[in-house]
């Protein structure tokens, strides 16, 4: 299964820490972030990724250059930001129609992904063409709750909303059928994920809960708790230059600075 990596945002809530170093890559546990999206990819046997580029893509683009993502990770930049749905539309024919992994790669998440990717593809129920990673929100009020029958598939989401019916939150994960983006393909209005495409296949859309850790680490708050977390480091030493480099970057001072004054 390819798979595609978004990983262009701006960060602008974890300012000042975006300002000179990318979202997707901050640090947990002394790793970038988008490190341990391609170390739980190539633990299910290193498939053809794609990595979107945008903003700082100079850096993103010297981190992937590494040995170890060479001949199976692909960066691809966007000069002007396409959306979700649009970078997928656009490299559509990258995935010769087989289904596709797409993650938002400013996500931090440890689960059980092998699982997640077995119930696509043998338990989901039939007529699905998407399966949707979910977890338990600690604030349900600021996520995309979602609403499901007695099978689990989305029959309703709530974007945001005050008193929402539960904590199950869509966790921005997603395995999508080629039926899917054929249907995007002929689609060209269609930007975003989670406001054009989902709500057109609500009733064919699958999930599977995270019951392990999964945050969005967009304000500092959640990036410093997830300093916390207890996770599998990437499968790499860590030993080549530009982790040496990274060890020594100025934004393991100013996180540090933040965590001291989130906890004390």
């Amino acid at each position: 299964m390819k798979s595609l990596l978004l990983a262009a945002g701006l960060g602008t809530r974890l300012r000042p820490l975006t300002e000179d170093w990318p979202k997707c890559l901050m640090p947990i546990h002394g790793r970038p972030l988008l490190e341990f999206w391609l170390g739980i990819l190539w633990r299910q046997g290193g498939g053809q990724v794609l990595v979107n580029m945008h903003y700082h893509a100079d850096i993103v683009g010297e981190f992937l250059h590494r040995t170890q993502f060479q001949g199976w990770v692909e960066p691809i930049y966007e000069e002007k930001l396409l959306g979700t749905a649009g970078t997928l539309r656009k490299n559509a024919g990258y995935f010769d129609r087989e289904p596709v992994l797409v993650v938002h790669a400013d996500n931090w998440s440890c689960c059980d992904f092998p699982a997640f990717i077995a119930y696509h593809q043998m338990k989901r129920p039939r007529g699905t063409l998407i399966t949707m990673m979910t977890f338990e929100s600690p604030a349900p009020e600021s996520c995309g709750i979602v609403e499901l029958n007695d099978e689990g598939v989305v029959i309703g989401f709530h974007e945001k909303v005050k008193n929402p019916p539960s904590n199950l939150a869509n966790a921005a994960v997603y395995i999508i059928e080629p039926e899917v983006l054929s249907w995007m393909k002929e689609r060209e209005e269609v930007v975003d994920l989670s406001t054009d495409v989902l709500p057109h296949f609500i009733g064919k859309i699958a999930t599977w809960k995270n019951e392990m850790v999964h945050k969005d680490i967009g304000t500092v708050r959640m990036l410093v708790s997830a300093q916390c977390d207890t996770c599998t480091l990437p499968p790499w030493s860590g030993e080549d230059e530009w982790q040496k480099e990274f060890a020594h970057n100025p934004i393991h001072v100013m996180l540090s600075s933040l965590e001291s004054e989130y906890h004390g």
